[in-house]
């Protein structure tokens, strides 16, 4: 079979970012991932053996000296030896474990250093997705001249309506060419379509790069859920925050709060904080409620929340993108991460409701055991982890 992930930066900024983090910080802490199917999805047999096939494939990426000067040039607040390592840094199947349990659900998990780890989780979603259509055949139905044009009409709608926005599709996206479709439509469409709003980039750092666009990203859930696995749930956005502003000094200062919950962040937000990171993004719960709880917030702190970029990254289409334009425009600087609307909205095929997330941490390979770790998500019924470690988590928090 075609190997699927044929470029090493084919992945988004953020594991890059995160990467470049873990090693300034965190060099020794170990980890686990483990794979989630929300829809409990039955895949066909030998489906496991095919997504070894292909992490095995993963072996023989490196990235190109191309890819490392887009990234100096675009990403300038990465430090140099990052660079560096990136030129070493090569993938090893004997950290993936994949199988098939009797009723042929799919089980991923990795384990080993974070600074490896943290480089396999877009990139595995990504193989998942697309072999499941090559695999069932729904690849077939597939029509991307379509696809263009209706994304195409997407962009327009979302510039003329005055939104700011960028693509976020690679982990459940239907193909590497349909992201490829989306993110030129998208280039295309900023060119031709005068409006207010503008389409910004993507988080695809390889896209980024060949269409010539800003690689768009900062950090995911999984930073500060190890580091809430390490030290616990109580200071990890005060740590997390503090790691962040101290490695990257300024640059990337929007701080994915929603880890565990408005409640706890809001406590960890001083004004310091506030001050220091340019924005927040929304990446759960109701986005109106979310926003007026982040308004009132830096009211609270004598900062004008118009001043502060809010990005909404929480299962948007152009629809509710639109209205949350018209919700926020007057309230803070409003953009848009726009995922798996863009890369996986074939008629009559269903996105893959796939996540992997870091689920045990130990802050040295010389520990004896992993602490677990969780995420409470602020839309019920999506908090992910083992069930013990959410209920112990939740108790902390008082939640």
């Amino acid at each position: 079979m075609r190997q699927i992930i044929t470029h090493f930066t084919d992945d988004d900024l953020y594991k890059f970012t995160m990467c470049c983090a873990v090693i300034e910080n965190y060099p020794r802490t170990m980890v686990r991932y483990e794979f989630n199917d929300r829809d409990d999805t039955v895949y066909p047999p030998g489906f496991a053996a095919l997504v070894e096939e292909q992490v095995a494939m993963l072996e023989n990426l490196s990235i190109t000296e191309e890819e490392v000067a887009f990234m100096r040039r675009k990403c300038a607040y990465i430090p140099s030896w990052f660079m560096r390592y990136l030129r070493g840094f090569r993938y090893d199947r004997r950290w993936v474990k994949v199988s098939q349990d009797s009723s042929l659900r799919l089980h991923i998990s990795f384990e080993g250093n974070w600074s490896d780890t943290i480089l396999l989780e877009v990139k595995v979603l990504a193989i998942v997705s697309e072999l499941y259509y090559m695999v069932t055949g729904e690849d077939s139905r597939f029509d991307y001249g379509s696809y263009y044009s209706r994304s195409y009409e997407k962009g327009t709608r979302l510039i003329e309506g005055g939104c700011v926005y960028s693509d976020m599709g690679t982990r459940r996206r239907a193909s590497f060419e349909a992201q490829d479709t989306v993110v030129r439509a998208m280039r295309d469409c900023q060119k031709d379509i005068s409006g207010p709003g503008r389409f910004v980039g993507t988080s695809n750092v390889y896209f980024a790069m060949k269409y010539d666009l800003t690689p768009i990203g900062t950090m995911a859930h999984e930073f500060i859920g190890a580091i809430a696995g390490m030290y616990g749930p109580l200071m990890a956005n005060h740590i997390a925050m503090s790691v962040w502003s101290r490695t990257y000094r300024g640059a990337l200062g929007t701080y994915l709060y929603d880890t565990y919950g408005w409640r706890i962040f809001s406590l960890n937000f001083s004004e310091d904080f506030a001050n220091l990171f340019k924005g927040l993004r929304i990446d759960s719960g109701d986005n109106k409620e979310q926003l007026d709880m982040i308004i009132e917030k830096y009211r609270s702190l004598n900062i004008d929340p118009r001043t502060k970029q809010i990005i909404f990254s929480n299962a948007l289409d152009v629809d509710r993108a639109l209205d949350l334009q018209r919700y926020a425009a007057d309230k803070c600087c409003p953009s848009f991460g726009i995922g798996t609307h863009f890369t996986n909205d074939f008629p009559g095929i269903r996105p893959r409701n796939i996540v992997i997330k870091l689920v045990a941490v130990k802050i040295t390979e010389s520990w004896p055991f992993y602490s677990m770790t969780c995420k409470l998500s602020e839309d019920h019924g999506k908090h992910s982890g083992d069930p013990a470690t959410v209920r112990r988590f939740l108790e902390t928090l008082h939640l």
